[in-house]
């Protein structure tokens, strides 16, 4: 095909050709330029640029991939995989209401094609309208039993529900579909413990991490699966040769500066004291319903809100992004008390909107911790839950675990280990800028060895009453969509406090954070 490519090059059929295969050999930027000449020879050429885009994907010009999918459906409208997958990008993006326009039209376009229906099944699970996405995802595989992607969104769909043996099996069918699936591995992996009898699925994730032009993503997943299998079959060394590829994949994909956050931690200090937190908060919004549930990702923030949320007063929000985007303005530009209580009105209205009639509505955000002091400043009587948890746990966990690669956060090496510890500071900083009763310290190491007691102290740092229900968060049924999903099906138990022991011949880096402790002095 080069050759080929190569005596006509204003052949646009032969140049697509050229790029499409590129493209399957894993050569994007070849693919690319082959898709530019195949275009430049045939300007309305709907699926070389359709393609185009799913090569500038790959090499991570998602403004391009999106340009050149707007291109392909304006010339050629029914093209509906050109909108399926500029959804899925800004989906991954939190461009959500570009993402649902893409998704809505994709849906319009061909609704009676699979993509058109797995279009109009993305809308539904963005509006939170599980149920009757299942029912739609049930529908098209009783017509395309063999469709990977619906499958391994029927998976997801009952994994947020905790109906994990059910999920397993559309996993496993969706890898069947399609080898290289590697989301679906990934998943798979997690929903139970590995023993040698999935040799033969081990064997298939292997096989698939070998797979020509497999996109670095979709590699990192399989990475992670393959630790978590290694880890199940107590090979804690192959375990962490595996997590330590993850990590050197995700490095090449996000641009993370451990010491500018160091210094952005230094400034949020510095900006936020006590005397001006003080003064700011007699101005905010005199509303108790929020409770926010802060700390780093992996401290145990999704099973306190699991814990909470099966209180009958309460409502559980899941990951609610609103003072991301207001803590970086304030960030940015001078603080006004004036546009706290705004914000605050408008956030308690988000929640309400959410929930009515709930006594405490939960946001389990965790880097709002960044934010814990314009959020008391808005909300002087919401509640803010502090997770902790021993750094040297929290930072295998993160390691081992797959995160949104626009998630711009460290998984492993010395960035994390800086990471952690910036972090820590800024929680001490909190703990003495905030009052004490508005920011609750909770130790995922407490929950695990004494639950009754513990969670009693939450309950009633919420200012709710008592509901033995609390003790039994593995039985709420409730959606859930974070990597925490699996574990909070499972009862509180103690786990040993040395687990980090089997790991520590390969620490590496995060052997650093041995020393140190997750409570204060």
């Amino acid at each position: 095909m080069r050759q080929a490519a190569a005596h006509a090059p204003t052949n646009a059929a032969i140049q697509h050709d050229l790029g499409f295969l590129c493209l399957q050999a894993g050569f994007a930027g070849e693919a690319a330029a082959a898709f530019r000449a195949a275009l430049a020879a045939n300007p309305r050429f709907a699926l070389a640029s359709l393609r185009l885009g799913v090569a500038l994907q790959a090499l991570g010009d998602e403004e391009g991939a999106l340009a050149a999918w707007r291109q392909a459906t304006l010339l050629q409208a029914s093209l509906v995989e050109a909108r399926f997958r500029a959804g899925a990008l800004l989906d991954t993006l939190g461009r959500r209401d570009e993402a649902l326009a893409a998704f809505r039209r994709g849906a319009a376009s061909a609704p009676k094609t699979s993509l058109g229906r797995l279009c109009a099944i993305r809308v539904l699970l963005a509006e939170e309208r599980d149920g009757e996405a299942e029912r739609a995802l049930r529908q098209l595989l009783a017509r395309d039993a063999a469709n990977a992607t619906a499958l391994d969104m029927l998976g997801t769909v009952l994994a947020d529900a905790g109906r994990l043996d059910e999920a397993r099996d559309c996993y496993d069918r969706a890898t069947l579909a399609s080898p290289s699936h590697a989301g679906s591995y990934y998943d798979l992996s997690r929903c139970r413990r590995l023993t040698p009898r999935d040799a033969d699925l081990i064997a298939r994730m292997q096989a698939a991490l070998v797979t020509p032009g497999l996109h670095p993503e979709a590699r990192l997943k399989l990475h992670l699966a393959l630790g978590k299998a290694a880890d199940d079959l107590d090979d804690p060394a192959a375990a962490m040769r595996h997590f330590d590829e993850a990590d050197v994949l995700r490095d090449g994909m996000i641009a993370f500066d451990a010491r500018a956050f160091e210094a952005r931690i230094d400034r949020l200090i510095a900006r936020c004291t006590p005397d001006i937190i003080a003064r700011a908060a007699a101005g905010g919004v005199d509303d108790a319903a929020p409770v926010l549930i802060i700390g780093l990702p992996r401290s145990g923030t999704t099973l306190v809100e699991q814990i909470l949320a099966c209180h009958p007063d309460v409502h559980a929000g899941g990951e609610i992004g609103f003072w991301t985007k207001r803590g970086a303005l304030w960030e940015r530009d001078s603080f006004d008390p004036s546009l706290a209580a705004g914000w605050a009105s408008d956030y308690v209205r988000l929640l309400r909107a959410r929930a009515p009639n709930a006594l405490r509505i939960t946001d389990k955000m965790p880097l709002n911790i960044l934010w814990a002091g314009v959020i008391h400043m808005a909300l002087p009587r919401a509640t803010i839950i502090h997770c902790r948890r021993r750094p040297i746990d929290v930072a295998l966990s993160i390691h081992r675990t797959y995160f949104n690669q626009h998630v711009v956060f460290p998984t492993g090496g010395a960035a994390l280990v800086t990471t952690i510890r910036a972090v820590g500071r800024l929680a001490a900083h909190w703990r003495q800028a905030l009052p004490a009763e508005r920011f609750i310290e909770l130790d995922y190491e407490d929950l695990a060895c004494n639950p009754e007691p513990t969670i009693r102290r939450l309950v009633d740092a919420c200012g709710l009453s008592w509901n033995d229900t609390s003790l039994f968060p593995e039985r709420n049924a409730r959606i859930v969509r974070t990597p925490s999903k699996w574990q909070v099906r499972q009862p509180i138990t103690a786990r040993p406090a040395d687990a980090w022991r089997r790991y520590e011949p390969w620490l590496g880096p995060l052997r650093d954070l041995l020393d140190d402790v997750n409570s204060p002095p």
